[in-house]
């Protein structure tokens, strides 16, 4: 029997930096709209030179894992996006009331988990960032409702909380979408006496379910606040 024998060869330098950025973004310490740091501040951590770093984001660039943004930096971008998130743009836009209500049924079953994992595994600095997402969106609550892109960084942090990179990054490639059912739905409820401040206490009790480590508290009461969302877009679907 004959065996071939390959020939070991020596990693480049650019390899290896795209194999540690790679690592990061699976593990999910580098998430979907982080920016990476520039050229110069990488080559500095990594100790390497500035070209094999520009080399590495070239590579990952064409892999799809990086977008640079003219004047802005490089980002993360989510590993799903161009799957989900583009041929049902368009659809979204018109506001459909059975693609909307579709939306809220998809948002109950990812986000109650992200909520019930986010309670087993938030960190100090995670539950930080959704107490001073709420205290805003209680702000903005005592001049009649707050903007609907607070509500999505909320729902965006809990998700972040999970510490599961592949439901960070199917989020995100949703993100835009699931952003028309929150917009609609704000817009809907208030025009109700009384549902901001339902919402608000929605959201607190989500919140504090996460902050006790209550995973099925928090995912109960998750899926509280989403089938109030689904429900709302069901009456919209009949009207």
């Amino acid at each position: 029997m004959t065996i071939s024998f390959q020939p070991i060869r020596p990693k480049k330098i650019s390899e290896e930096i795209v194999e540690q950025i790679k690592i990061l973004i699976s593990q999910g310490d580098l998430k979907p709209g982080d920016r990476l740091p520039s050229e110069r501040e990488l080559a500095t951590m990594l100790g390497v030179s500035r070209p094999s770093v520009r080399e590495s984001i070239m590579v990952l660039e064409a892999m799809g894992f990086l977008e640079s943004r003219q004047g802005g930096g490089t980002f993360v971008r989510a590993l799903t996006e161009n799957r989900i998130a583009d041929p049902l743009a368009k659809l979204i836009e018109k506001k459909d009331p059975q693609l909307l209500r579709s939306l809220a049924e998809v948002r109950m079953g990812l986000e109650s988990w992200s909520a019930f994992l986010a309670a087993q595994r938030a960190t100090d600095q995670d539950i930080a960032e959704m107490r001073r997402l709420f205290d805003v969106m209680e702000k903005q609550a005592a001049k009649g409702g707050w903007s609907p892109e607070i509500d999505a960084e909320f729902h965006y942090a809990i998700t972040s909380a999970s510490h599961n990179s592949l439901q960070m990054h199917v989020l995100d490639s949703v993100h835009s979408l699931f952003h028309t059912t929150i917009q609609v739905a704000l817009m809907e409820f208030y025009r109700q006496e009384g549902h901001v401040q339902l919402l608000l206490k929605q959201h607190r009790e989500i919140m504090e379910a996460i902050m006790a480590h209550d995973p099925e508290m928090a995912r109960k009461k998750m899926m509280e606040h989403l089938a109030m969302v689904e429900e709302k877009m069901s009456e919209l679907l009949n009207k």
